[in-house]
């Protein structure tokens, strides 16, 4: 017989102290993930859960976490308000995103009124990148270039005095 050992060699109390989740393993993951990028809250239940199924130990880990202030998710909210700002998005989509990521609105107003991004600046910014200084030529090309500033998540107003129709003749 072989050296392996098998279920079937323990009883179900030695079972149980061997698969239990410990409070450490959980604290010691969430610190691994924190240590490579700020994480939301709710992003790091996720990535915990999926590893450790204990919910309430992680909400335990994750509590201690935030009381000393390892994990905060205003923290999360300006580092996520700047990357999305140098990739060029816009308001609308910034927002979306960070609720997805489960950042309150009140973080994400306390964020961007921090930052003080001027919109329109981007958006022309954006605009420039993308399309350049040549005018759309015709209907469907100002449609496409609109439809890639909503997709980044400018509202019109930010960008409609970019768009230049100057139709061949």
């Amino acid at each position: 017989m072989s050296d392996a050992w098998q279920a079937d060699d323990f009883d179900e109390q030695e079972l149980q102290q061997l698969t239990a989740v410990n409070p450490a393993d959980i604290r010691l993951k969430a610190m691994d993930l924190l240590a490579r990028r700020e994480h939301s809250r709710q992003e790091l239940k996720q990535k915990l859960f999926k590893r450790f199924k204990d919910v309430e130990l992680i909400d335990q880990q994750l509590d201690q976490l935030v009381s000393e202030n390892l994990q905060s998710d205003e923290r999360y909210a300006e580092s996520f308000l700047c990357q999305r700002l140098s990739c060029g998005h816009g308001p609308i989509r910034i927002r979306q995103e960070m609720r997805q990521k489960g950042i309150s609105d009140s973080e994400i107003s306390a964020a961007i009124e921090a930052e003080e991004p001027d919109w329109y600046e981007l958006a022309e910014e954006t605009f420039r990148k993308k399309f350049g200084e040549a005018p759309a030529c015709e209907i469907k090309e100002q449609a496409k270039r609109s439809r890639f500033m909503q997709y980044r998540g400018f509202s019109v107003e930010h960008y409609q005095r970019l768009q230049v129709y100057s139709p061949t003749v």
